[in-house]
């Protein structure tokens, strides 16, 4: 068997190590984009009401309306209420990107995965959002039972009555992407990495306990329903399931980027090139300028003398 049978395989992409700085723009290109999208995805109020009240029928009707005994208790007790209103307008924003970073900074080879993850299923979610513009519970009239809790208690907090934007930028958010619910997605998200990755107890606890609180808050604070929940949990597997796919098109899209580019660079035009021998003469390809000048000195002499050296 030849030596090479043995050789390591040099034609796999070769590991690419990640920097913040080109991750960082990344993550806040993909994030606009949402933003952006979620703000476009507004559709008609009056089609978001119909599905709101579609999704809450469909909970009726198997019994699981849970929104309702949550949100009576928290607006009942605002020792649960103010915090689960903080709960819901701060944390995904602190607790995802806390996560990310950790990842990026404990486990380096998983973070690739983890964010296409997640950057997948965010897409995902904006699909759900421009197709399917829902009422939340809270903007339902009065004769459905719920209450705006972070209007109740917008007092105590930097929120405005618009959801979890800050008050007076109500009109910065668009209110009827209630599904799928990505405060439970991204949770979701956070729950797994940290149960898979944490090495203490109390990051597995924290693993299982941050996705379960947060479906309990986004239907207690009247902003999802049950079904917004699931709705969330599902386009995450969905993302699970593409992030393979996703990762290895966009490697083979850096790959190629890479070879156009290092091709461009290696290319001299011809006219640049010259095959100068000396400072005033000159060949064509092929020629051995010694090999000439040693059979013109002999057939010049005649006699096998020496050639005048030059």
């Amino acid at each position: 068997m030849s030596q090479t049978d043995h050789a390591p395989r040099t034609e796999a992409t070769p590991h690419v190590r990640l920097r913040w700085w080109t991750e960082l723009p990344l993550i806040l290109m993909v994030y606009g984009a949402y933003s952006a999208g979620r703000l476009l995805a507004r559709g008609d109020v009056s089609t978001a009401v119909d599905h709101g009240l579609a999704i809450l029928r469909a909970e009726k009707a198997v019994h699981l309306n849970l929104e309702h005994p949550l949100n009576r208790l928290f607006t009942r007790e605002p020792w649960l209420g103010v915090p689960a209103d903080f709960w819901y307008a701060s944390l995904h924003y602190v607790v995802t990107p806390a996560v990310l970073i950790w990842i990026f900074r404990r486990r380096a080879h998983l973070y690739r995965a983890a964010r296409t993850w997640l950057m997948t299923s965010t897409l995902i979610g904006l699909i759900g959002f421009t197709l399917l513009p829902t009422c939340p519970p809270r903007l339902l009239t009065a004769g459905h039972g719920f209450v705006d809790t972070m209007a109740q208690y917008s007092s105590y907090g930097w929120w405005g009555g618009a959801a979890s934007a800050p008050k007076g930028l109500g009109g910065m958010t668009n209110q009827y992407a209630a599904m799928p619910s990505l405060h439970v997605g991204w949770a979701l998200w956070c729950g797994v990495m940290l149960w898979r990755n944490g090495r203490t107890p109390y990051a597995k606890a924290a693993g299982v306990a941050y996705p379960l609180i947060t479906t309990l808050v986004v239907m207690g604070t009247a902003n999802h329903y049950f079904f917004d929940a699931l709705a969330g949990a599902a386009v995450m597997g969905a993302g699970l399931l593409l992030t393979k796919p996703v990762t290895r098109l966009a490697a083979r899209i850096r790959d190629r980027a890479a070879t156009a580019f290092a091709a461009g660079s290696r290319a001299v035009p011809s006219a640049t090139r010259s095959p100068i021998v000396s400072g005033e003469c000159q060949t064509s390809p092929g020629e051995r300028i010694p090999r000439q000048r040693k059979a013109a000195t002999s057939h010049d002499t005649g006699d096998g003398a020496a050639a005048p050296a030059r």
